[in-house]
């Protein structure tokens, strides 16, 4: 199919789960790698947010400086970019000469550069592989490396973009933070998988700019998305109602919905 990796293996690494304040839980973050169909020596990999604690879990899952393709961030609160300097700098120490691609708002690379000013004065310029600003906004399309990408906004405290990676036979959708809206639901229509975060069970107990277990799956089945998995549950929601939720999930007979932990792999 054109612009699309096709008859590929596909699978998605959850490197972390978790929402910003979690000590159990690394920062959601997932590793999409795509193996063309044929070639089990090469693929394309992408970094979907990096947080916090996302560095450390990404190289326990990769050693090679020169794997990752290209990075997306949702927004820039700090559980989902603040991981970048970290990055940068042992990719740097590793030797790492491939450009990196950043995909995300107009004016992203700007704020990953300043972050990385603040945790290491002066080091952007040392680095010895360039960065590549790919600015992705609510409405737009763009390709990367062979893959289709586009963008919808979430209700969240600040502007969050959920993002949808087209690869011919395959697609997924990953939300960011924030509630789902009619746009994102309009974006997530017939995916592969969808990623969403759902910070607390119910709309009784919901934060104003997240997302609910319950509103999850009433948005999944509205997208007819084939497969649900929930992420970024508020730590004292994920403590205090795991049974609820697992009940909850249980119950959903016509859709298929995936709680998962940090390391688990899904293949798409």
């Amino acid at each position: 199919m054109e612009n699309g990796v096709v008859d590929a293996k596909v699978t998605v690494e959850f490197l972390g789960v978790g929402e910003a304040c979690d000590e159990t839980q690394p920062n959601t973050s997932l590793l999409l790698q795509v193996w063309p169909a044929g070639d089990c020596s090469t693929s394309i990999q992408i970094l979907l947010d990096c947080g916090f604690s996302v560095s450390h879990r990404y190289f326990q899952a990769c050693s090679d400086p020169d794997l990752l393709d290209a990075v997306w961030i949702s927004h820039f609160h700090g559980d989902h970019f603040f991981g970048m300097p970290l990055l940068l700098l042992r990719f740097w120490e590793m030797k790492r000469l491939k450009p990196l691609t950043i995909v995300t708002q107009p004016g992203g690379l700007e704020r990953v550069l300043a972050a990385m000013d603040l945790a290491y004065p002066g080091f952007a310029k040392k680095l010895t592989f360039p960065l590549r600003e790919l600015a992705l906004d609510a409405g737009r399309t763009v390709q990367v490396h062979g893959t289709t990408w586009r963008a919808a906004q979430t209700e969240h405290g600040q502007k969050n973009l959920s993002v949808r990676i087209d690869g011919g036979q395959w697609s997924l959708f990953y939300s960011g933070d924030g509630r789902p809206t009619a746009e994102t639901q309009t974006l997530a229509e017939g995916c592969t998988l969808a990623v969403h975060e759902a910070f607390v069970l119910n709309g009784d107990n919901s934060i104003a700019g997240h997302g609910s277990v319950q509103g999850c799956l009433a948005w999944a089945r509205g997208a007819g998305v084939r497969r649900l998995v929930l992420v970024h549950m508020q730590r004292d929601v994920r403590r205090t109602q795991w049974r609820e939720i697992l009940d909850t999930i249980r119950r959903c007979h016509d859709l298929e919905v995936l709680v998962p932990g940090s390391g688990d792999i899904v293949p798409l």
